[in-house]
Order: C-alpha cells, then structure tokens, then sequence
C-alpha cells in the first residue's frame, strides 16, 4: 500500500510536480489517506481562499482511495518512533510522526516530498512523486 502523506495530497490538488502521474499509475485499493493527513487537509481548506473547490477535490478523492484510521497499533508504533527519536536527539513534527508512525504499522510505503524529515524512522520505505 502507498499510503499520501499531507504535502503529496497538496501537490495532487494544486497540479504541481507529476503526483498525479505516479498516483494515476496505481490502482485506487493500492492508496491509503493517514486520518492525520485528513485533518491537516481540513485545517487548510478551512483557511482557504478556495474552500469549496479544495472540499470538491478531497471528497473525489477521499471515495476513491482508502482512509487509515488512527487506532490502537497506529499509536503503538507512533509512541514507541517518538521515544526512539527524542533518545536520539532527533524528533520530528508532531503530525508528520503520526503519519509515519500509520504508514509504518500497515508496512506502507509513505510517499512524500518530505524526506529529510521522514528518513529518521528506521524501517520506514518512503518515495517521493514530486
């Protein structure tokens, strides 16, 4: 499974790099939305100039692909990424470590433009479609 992080899905919408390319390419059981990324996304269309479009483009794309609660497992592996991370003196943000944490527990390949943040979790396969 692929799994979106925030900033593919921004790009994705506002038609920059070749996401959509790399994600037309995949079957739409193949992509899986972290419920952290939805709340972020809903945090920016709240803010945005475009609200109704930016609403339009995540409920397309929400029926399409599928959305990863954050349950039990999802916080398990989240916890124990931050405590190994905070040991190391190297934390990341708050949400992108939930993110990682859900792509992690479902063994997914988290696609994102944000590497250098994501390579600090071991075991974690990333690819970036920008």
């Amino acid at each position: 499974m692929y799994v979106l992080d925030t900033n593919t899905l921004i790009y994705y919408f506002k038609e920059t790099g070749n996401v959509a390319q790399n994600l037309f390419s995949k079957p739409p059981k193949d992509i899986g939305i972290p419920a952290i990324s939805l709340f972020e996304l809903e945090v920016g269309i709240a803010k945005s100039l475009a609200p109704r479009k930016r609403t339009q483009q995540l409920r397309e794309m929400t029926s399409l692909v599928n959305i990863i609660p954050f349950g039990d497992r999802e916080a398990k592996v989240s916890a124990a990424i931050r405590v190994k991370l905070e040991k190391q003196g190297t934390p990341i943000g708050p949400y992108d470590l939930l993110i990682g944490g859900t792509a992690l527990a479902h063994q997914a390949i988290l696609v994102t433009h944000n590497t250098v943040e994501f390579e600090r979790i071991e075991n974690l396969r990333i690819e970036d479609w920008y």
